[in-house]
């Protein structure tokens, strides 16, 4: 039996391949950037051929990078944004650029499906409420401003979904998708009220297939552009932040995942489905097992963007050099609103927007940078707050993904939540969660807890007491801050629609 396997994350800011040897772990990683288009307000879109091109390369550098032959791979499996929209004609090819699962246009959608389905408990029903985030709204606005677009529509299915279409896989959904996307119940079943209210066709709704199950085999096509072998298996993989919790560590109740991506997420192991309205609810890959959590519309998205701002590339500035000069900087001198994309959860509202609090004129770009660290630490906390607040406590809390690479941004964390923040080690997300299921999916891997074998936990970063108090007293004036702008930012997003 082949020994690797390839495991491929499709982000909302770039796509990783890791190449991984089932006995002693990953022996080559690659990623590429992936632009973000945001051509109107709240509109966040990614370009499925951009894609395509970035696994291909991505998967030939891997093999390359390990010198590992084609017949040494015995699968592949894809993780991504989750739920990210792709509209398909008949032959499987996309209709437009993808709409991310963080887009907020469909707000007026979101507003008239919630007043048609104000009798149906959607939340007990398909996990979560209806938000910027349910997909049945984005059809809606499809239908009504890409009307030729929509009506040749065959098949909605998410970023992973496509892209192991594109590899040689039939068209289907990971169950992930299928609960986040509020068009099936938790059980697996469509969510008719739903389908009816947004006039969805439920043919256009594939198949849904759990994490681990062997879907197809690569095409000839693909294994031609990739390098690997034709007819190696095609593995179901699942949601980015499902697959990054999972191979954190994520496992026994109370474990949590803080996850520093272009979003930001939270995620907290149980064993058994809990829902709340302000919460999203994603089966663990484990069988059994779930994992409550939330996730807030920016995070990585949104220093990137002060990045931007302040010409930070143009001017050789890097974010460790920003890293130095806000950690000079004392801690909530400024307070910063991270709404800049509007928020998910725990809020659900698209219309709230980005601000700065507390300015004056020997601030600066140091004072604004620290603000925007803590405004990412203070929108966790505000999980942490619902999860208590539903009886799910935290007991042991891993971070990841790009942001964690920031030593100063970790401490934040620690003084924020009052927790010990425990980084993962080299951890390179979701691609590694794809990668190990897919070795599940082939039985070159034995049990979902092998996954722990390519685990490792630096130094904990602890809450120091004097910040964690002054932070105590930031984060109860950021929600009141919050409270207190929301109505001039409702008005600011009606004037810019």
């Amino acid at each position: 039996m082949s020994r690797y396997t390839v495991g491929i994350d499709i982000g909302t800011t770039g796509t990783k391949t890791v190449l991984l040897d089932t006995e002693s772990g990953i022996v080559a990683t690659a990623t590429r950037d992936t632009t973000l288009y945001s051509d109107a307000p709240g509109y966040a879109e990614a370009d499925t051929e951009q894609w395509h091109r970035n696994v291909i390369e991505s998967i030939r550098e891997v093999l390359h990078t390990a010198g590992v032959p084609a017949e040494g791979v015995g699968a592949l499996a894809t993780s991504g944004m989750v739920p990210a929209v792709v509209p398909l004609d008949d032959t499987g090819r996309p209709l437009r650029r993808a709409i991310l699962q963080n887009d907020a246009r469909a707000h007026r959608e979101v507003v008239d499906l919630a007043a048609a389905l104000a009798d149906t408990d959607l939340v007990h029903l398909t996990g979560s409420a209806l938000t910027q985030q349910s997909v049945a709204p984005t059809t809606v606005w499809l239908r009504d401003h890409e009307p030729e677009a929509s009506a040749r529509t065959a098949h909605w299915v998410g970023s992973y979904d496509w892209v192991l279409t594109a590899l040689g896989a039939p068209v289907h959904v990971e169950e992930n998708w299928a609960i986040e996307s509020g068009l099936f119940t938790l059980d697996g079943q469509l969510a008719e009220m739903v389908l009816t209210a947004a006039e969805l066709d439920p043919a256009t709704l594939p198949a849904v297939r759990r994490p681990g199950t062997q879907v197809g085999e690569l095409s000839r096509a693909a294994a031609e552009a990739t390098g690997l072998r034709a007819g190696t298996p095609l593995v179901v993989g699942g949601a980015d932040h499902v697959l990054s919790a999972f191979a954190a560590g994520v496992n026994g109740p109370g474990d949590a995942l803080v996850k520093l991506g272009g979003a930001g997420d939270i995620l907290v192991a149980s064993d058994s489905p809990v829902v709340d309205e302000r919460l999203y609810l994603d089966a663990h890959p484990t069988p059994g097992h779930w994992l409550p959590n939330g996730c807030m519309a920016t995070s990585g998205s949104l220093i990137r963007w002060f990045h931007t701002l302040i010409g930070g590339t143009a001017t050789h500035t890097s974010l460790t050099d920003l890293d130095d000069e806000a950690a000079q900087q004392p801690p909530a001198e400024i307070l910063c609103l991270p709404y800049f994309l509007g928020e998910k959860s725990p809020l659900h509202d698209p219309d709230l927007r980005g601000v700065f609090a507390g300015m004056h004129l020997g601030h600066g770009r140091a004072d604004m940078y620290r603000a925007v660290l803590e405004a990412i630490a203070f929108g966790f906390r505000h999980h942490v707050d619902v999860f208590a607040e539903i009886g799910i406590p935290l007991s042991r809390v891993m971070i990841t993904n790009g942001g964690s690479k920031s030593t100063l941004w970790k401490q934040i964390h620690a003084d924020v939540l009052g927790m010990e923040m425990n980084p993962v080690r080299g951890h390179p997300g979701a691609s590694l969660g794809a990668a190990v299921i897919a070795a599940i999916g082939v039985g070159a891997l034995d049990d979902w807890s092998d996954a722990s074998r390519f685990i490792a936990l630096d130094e904990p970063y602890i809450p120091d007491p004097a910040r964690r108090e002054r932070y105590d007293h930031a984060y109860a004036a950021w929600r009141d801050l919050g409270n207190a702008v929301a109505p001039i930012s409702h008005a600011l997003a009606r004037t810019t629609r």
